[in-house]
């Protein structure tokens, strides 16, 4: 018997609370192309819909937010989250009276129409909000997904045909097992000792030599809390790392292997970090010390007005 054949029909309209399962799945699916394994809870995404508490200086200044989906005889095949940030003086000055899609995902094998009718939307949102700039961001509920990654070339398509173009900077995006991290070891000096404390970013694992704090890393593992997740996590990634400028010779490795030992204790068994492309000496570093490089991403996408 010969399949059967349906004309398109698409559909752009404001998203419905029974749009929740299928839109995470569009979620995660373009979440699991940057990081192995990610993925969120339905209650995540929609969550974050409403309001995202851990932006607490940027969520304040947004005025409204709007999700917009393409159905396709019942099926959401795109979707996208914008938000309109007042015109207030206590708003930043590069957020005051913008519009912003949050974020782009549609499917490259539904073809190019859902993704351009959307984007077509998106557009036409922003103007009825009749903002001075329009900004574009793949800024998806999900740790270590952010900017346009090239894991995403369908999305930056669809962005640069509307007009958005690249204009801020790019960052790597790498991983690394905890098990590949190095093992825990002797310090690499006499007298260098380990202390914990919470820092401004997380757990910090502070060497100290004399008393005199000479290195630390600052872990966050709440990246992958459990009522945010879809599945077990096991997630987490270095919110800071401070090295001496003066090289000394085992000291990554020994301060990268207490990490370890403190992320099996919580349950992690992944660590991502982030590095400026230009930086080969760091890249090098973090890739000597178990990591690889996931992507690149490119933040920042700036409307062009014609």
């Amino acid at each position: 018997m010969p399949s059967a054949s349906f004309p398109s029909a698409l559909q752009v309209r404001p998203f419905r609370r029974e749009d929740r399962d299928q839109l995470t799945a569009l979620v995660n699916a373009h979440a699991a192309a940057v990081v192995p394994g990610a993925g969120v809870s339905v209650n995540t995404v929609i969550s974050s819909l409403e309001r995202a508490p851990e932006e607490y200086v940027t969520d304040p200044w947004v005025a409204e937010r709007t999700t917009l989906v393409v159905e396709d005889r019942r099926r959401i095949v795109a979707a996208a989250h914008l938000l309109r940030h007042r015109n207030d003086p206590d708003v930043g000055e590069d957020y005051r009276d913008t519009g912003r899609i949050e974020w782009f995902a549609h499917m490259p094998s539904d073809g190019d129409e859902a993704a351009q009718l959307l984007v077509s939307a998106c557009l036409a949102q922003l103007g009825r909000w009749h903002v001075r700039a329009r900004f574009a961001d793949g800024q998806l509920p999900v740790p270590g997904v952010y900017g346009v990654p090239d894991a995403w070339p369908h999305v930056r398509s669809v962005l640069e045909g509307a007009g958005f173009a690249h204009t801020g900077g790019v960052e790597v995006l790498l991983l690394a097992p905890v098990a590949a991290l190095p093992e825990p070891g002797p310090a690499p000096l006499p007298g260098l000792t380990l202390h914990r404390v919470l820092g401004p970013l997380g757990t910090r694992l502070s060497a100290r030599a004399d008393g005199t704090e000479v290195a630390y890393v600052e872990l966050d593992t709440h990246l992958d809390r459990p009522e945010r997740h879809a599945r077990p996590g096991g997630l987490a990634d270095i919110a800071d790392l401070e090295l001496p400028d003066e090289p000394v010779p085992g000291l990554p490795e020994w301060l990268l292997g207490e990490a370890r030992r403190w992320l099996e204790l919580c349950g992690v068994d992944k660590l991502l970090t982030y590095a400026d492309p230009d930086d080969a000496e760091e890249i090098a570093l973090l890739t000597g010390l178990g990591f690889h490089e996931l992507g690149r991403t490119a933040r920042g996408w700036t409307h062009r007005a014609d």
